[in-house]
């Protein structure tokens, strides 16, 4: 017999069981070696209780660099009702030639009834016009891939499970003062954040198709129905009264993007907020880029050149543009998130506030009040530095694009390098 499925969803993944029935309990996790060294590793562990109809979750750790992993491709599964379990981990397969299994703690959970709904499809080909958008769920991603279809008529967003991380970057890491450019320092205070809830978000940033689909127009300086959508301003994304507001509440303008948005689906559509974006971005990991690596310099970085579209690389063929490009050209995080690093800024919920504090959070919000709403994730346009490795990092933020008042994220400002991607809340 066979477990129900082994996937991949990420820390805390057992507080998203939907169901009356107690999780079976789990202990003597061991990662095993095969030898000789074929590439294949044996992840034994014991269930105390009935696991069948169970999902397996597996994340594995180096107890020496921090770097987690959240293994893909799997060979065969032993499973019974109770008892002994072995799940055979392809590291070749997922393209890991080196790893150091000696060095790999690895960490078991199971939950039921969440990975038939891991992803979330919105069906926007009705357009502006359509009474409603259809809704439907895949507990994986397609066996074609996420093909074009994905980024234009067809919105995805991937549930992300509640949990605990630290968001800031550690002083010493590369890039870390990167904002004492401008003498403002202190801006990525490591501190320790809670999210209690489950939530998707955009596996892409909005593309052009879909924001025109929803509403009737596209306002992009660099076009390309895949190309993620631009010079959309915050007030335009939630509107300029009831969106004006969060974070006292969050309702949005009917006639705002979210608005049409929400009308259509009967879901809580929205931005992420700042915290919510991090934690996405980063899927598990502590490094400055969500890969597992750190940069090698502020400015051009080979290991940034593989997750995203930043100054240095608007010239590598990725998507066919030299600005911003295509969506999902480039490495995917653990979660299956592409363009987190680079392509455009997004923005975020929040409003912007210098000093995040170092005290623990829970579900935070942001400040109550600001002059500037806050982006993240770097770009590919490189004026003032926002489109440097450096300024692309899972831990950046800052609300400074230039040395003109315009050219910073103000509500009712935008840029050819500001984009957003689309979060959906659960209930209050």
């Amino acid at each position: 017999m066979n477990i129900k499925k082994v996937v991949v969803l990420g820390l805390m993944a057992v507080a998203m069981a939907v169901t009356s029935v107690a999780a079976p309990s789990i202990s003597d996790v061991v990662a095993k070696q095969r030898y000789p060294w074929n590439g294949l590793v044996d992840i034994e562990y014991t269930t105390s209780g009935d696991a069948i109809g169970w999902d397996a979750f597996i994340k594995m750790t180096d107890k020496t660099s921090g770097i987690v992993y959240y293994p893909k491709s799997f060979g065969e599964i032993l499973h019974t009702s109770s008892g002994k379990h072995r799940i055979t981990w392809d590291t070749r397969a997922d393209g890991l030639k080196n790893i150091e299994i000696s060095r790999m703690e690895a960490t078991v959970s199971l939950t039921q009834g969440v990975t038939n709904n891991l992803y979330m499809v919105v069906d926007l080909s009705g357009g502006a016009e359509a009474q409603s958008y259809p809704v439907t769920y895949l507990s994986s991603v397609p066996a074609g891939g996420w093909t074009d279809e994905y980024k234009t008529t067809k919105l995805v967003l991937r549930l992300v499970p509640p949990g605990t991380f630290m968001m800031g970057s550690p002083t010493d890491e590369l890039g870390h003062d990167w904002a004492d450019i401008w003498n403002e320092s202190n801006y990525e205070t490591l501190h320790q954040v809670t999210l209690t809830k489950p939530f998707y978000i955009g596996v892409f940033e909005l593309t052009q198709k879909q924001y025109t689909l929803v509403m009737g127009s596209n306002p992009s300086s660099y076009q390309g129905d895949a190309r993620p959508v631009e010079r959309v301003p915050y007030d335009t994304i939630r509107g300029t009264v009831n969106g004006s507001a969060w974070p006292a509440h969050n309702q949005v303008d009917a006639n705002s993007f979210m608005g049409r948005l929400r009308s259509k689906v009967n879901m809580l559509f929205d931005l992420p907020t700042e915290a919510q974006w991090e934690y996405a971005c980063r899927a598990g990991t502590s490094t400055a880029l969500n890969s597992g690596k750190n940069l090698t310099s502020k400015g051009t970085c080979g290991n940034m050149a593989e997750v995203g579209r930043y100054f240095s690389n608007t010239g590598d063929g990725k998507g066919g543009f030299t600005q911003h490009t295509k969506v999902g050209m480039y490495r995917e995080n653990a979660w299956g998130l592409y363009d987190m690093h680079g392509n455009v800024a997004e923005w975020c919920l929040d409003w912007w506030v210098a000093n995040l504090g170092t005290s623990a959070q829970i579900d935070p919000k942001g400040a109550t009040s600001g002059s500037y709403r806050l982006l993240r994730g770097g770009c590919y346009y490189n004026y003032e530095y926002a489109g440097y490795a450096a300024a692309c990092r899972s831990a950046y933020r800052t609300y400074y694009y230039g040395s003109s008042s315009s050219w910073n994220p103000k509500p009712s400002f935008s840029l050819n390098c500001w984009g957003f991607r689309v979060c959906c809340l659960p209930a209050e």
